[in-house]
C-alpha cells in the first residue's frame, strides 16, 4: 500500500479475534446513581456560561443489547457526574435531528439508504459493519450528530465558546460508506462540513484522542486539504489503521497527523504528541473551527484499552485544545463523546475535561 492510498480498517470482531479476545474482559460494574439534577443553565449567582452541554433522553433509546460496552448507562454516568459537581455552570444546547442532506455532506446516498433499510427492518445490527442497532437507533443517530451542529450554532452565534455533546452512538469509526466500530453517523465529521458550508470557514482541524484510531473521520478528510485531523491511538489495536506514513493524499497530502502508540503508553507519550506535534501543526494549518473527538477508552482502567491517561491528562489535553481555539479560532471548541466504557473512569474523565472547557 501507498502511502497515498485510503488505509484499510477490520471489523471489530475479527480484531478481537486476532487480538486473542485480549479485548473480551469483563466491563466495570455499574456506575453508583447520583441523582440528577442537571440545571442547564449554570447556578444562581453565578455569571454566564461559557460552555454548552448537549444532551438528550433519546440517546438512551439506542439499544446495543445485554453486556454490550457502548450502553445507555454511559450517558447516565456522565450526566450525573457533571451534575453532581455544583461548581460547573452549563449552558444547555438542545440537539435536533440532522437532515439527510447534512448526513449526506460526510455519508454516500447507498450508505444513508442502508442504514434506513436495516434499521426499520428489525435488524440487530447494521449490514456494512460491527455496530449493534435497535428500532430508535436511527432516530439517536439523526439526533447525535443533529446535536454537535445544534454545539457548532451555538459557538458560532456567541451563545457560549465552547461546549461538549454527550451524544450516542458515537461516531469516528463510521466511513463514508460504512457504519463500523460502535458507530452509524460520523459526528465529528457531518459537524465539520456544517461549519464550513454556513459559516463559510475554510479551515477545521479535529483532534482524536480515543485509544482507538478514528478510521471514519481519516477516510472522509484524507485527500481533503481544508480539514486537518490529529489522533494519538493505540497501535497494534482495533481497527487496524493509523500509521505514521498516513498523512493525507492530493489536496490532503500532511493534514493527516497520526501518532500510534503502544499498550502502556499514557501522559509522557499522548501529551507530549500534543505539546510537540499538535500544536506546530496547528499554528501552521491555523484552523478556524476545533473539534474534539473525545473518547475516554484512553483512560487508565478502560476495558477496551491499554493506556494510562488519568483525569487530569484530559483536563491537561483540553487546555492544549482551548489554547490552539484561541490563538486561531476565536475560542470555538466542540468536544463530541466517543468511546469510554468503564463508567466511573467515563464519568471523572469527563467532569475532568468539561471543568477545564469551563476554565476550572
Amino acid at each position: 500500500m501507498t502511502n497515498d492510498a485510503k488505509p484499510r480498517s477490520v471489523r471489530r470482531r475479527d480484531f478481537l479475534k486476532l487480538m486473542g479476545g485480549a479485548c473480551m474482559i469483563s466491563f466495570a460494574p455499574s456506575f453508583l446513581r447520583l441523582p440528577l439534577a442537571f440545571a442547564g443553565e449554570g447556578a444562581p449567582g453565578k455569571g454566564p456560561a461559557r460552555t454548552g452541554l448537549v444532551y438528550s433522553p433519546v440517546y438512551k433509546k439506542h439499544l446495543t443489547g445485554a453486556g454490550h460496552p457502548e450502553r445507555p448507562e454511559r450517558c447516565d454516568a456522565i450526566m450525573d457526574a457533571l451534575a453532581a459537581d455544583k461548581q460547573l455552570t452549563f449552558k444547555s444546547i438542545e440537539p435536533r435531528a440532522a437532515t439527510d442532506a447534512e448526513i449526506l455532506a460526510c455519508h454516500t446516498e447507498v450508505y444513508l439508504a442502508a442504514v434506513k433499510r436495516d434499521i426499520t427492518s428489525g435488524a440487530a445490527s447494521l449490514s456494512t459493519g460491527d455496530t449493534a442497532v435497535c428500532k430508535d437507533s436511527l432516530a439517536a443517530a439523526l439526533l447525535a450528530a443533529g446535536g454537535t451542529l445544534s454545539a457548532v450554532d451555538a459557538v458560532f452565534e456567541s451563545k457560549v465558546k465552547n461546549a461538549f455533546c454527550v451524544v450516542r452512538p458515537p461516531g469516528h469509526h463510521a466511513t463514508s460508506a460504512k457504519g463500523m466500530g460502535f458507530c452509524v453517523f460520523n459526528n465529528a465529521a457531518v459537524a465539520a462540513r456544517y461549519a464550513q458550508k454556513k459559516y463559510k470557514i475554510g479551515k477545521v482541524m479535529i483532534v482524536d484522542w480515543d485509544v482507538h484510531h478514528g478510521n471514519g473521520t481519516q477516510d472522509i478528510f484524507y485527500d481533503d486539504g481544508s480539514v486537518f485531523y490529529f489522533s494519538t491511538h493505540q497501535s497494534p489495536w482495533y481497527p487496524g489503521t493509523g500509521r505514521a506514513d498516513e498523512t493525507g493524499a492530493g489536496k490532503g497530502k500532511g493534514c493527516t497527523l497520526n501518532c500510534p502508540f503502544p499498550a502502556g503508553s499514557g501522559k509522557k507519550e499522548i501529551v507530549g504528541a500534543f505539546q510537540d506535534k499538535l500544536v506546530p501543526a496547528a499554528n501552521k494549518f491555523k484552523p478556524e473551527l476545533v473539534l474534539i473527538s473525545a473518547g475516554f477508552d484512553s483512560r487508565i482502567g478502560d476495558p477496551l484499552g491499554m493506556f494510562t491517561l488519568t483525569d487530569e491528562d484530559f483536563a491537561e489535553l483540553t487546555r492544549i485544545m482551548m489554547n490552539i481555539a484561541r490563538d486561531h479560532a476565536e475560542g470555538r471548541v466542540v468536544s463530541v463523546l466517543e468511546g469510554g466504557y468503564a463508567l466511573r473512569g467515563l464519568a471523572s474523565a469527563s467532569a475532568a475535561h468539561v471543568k477545564a472547557l469551563c476554565g476550572q
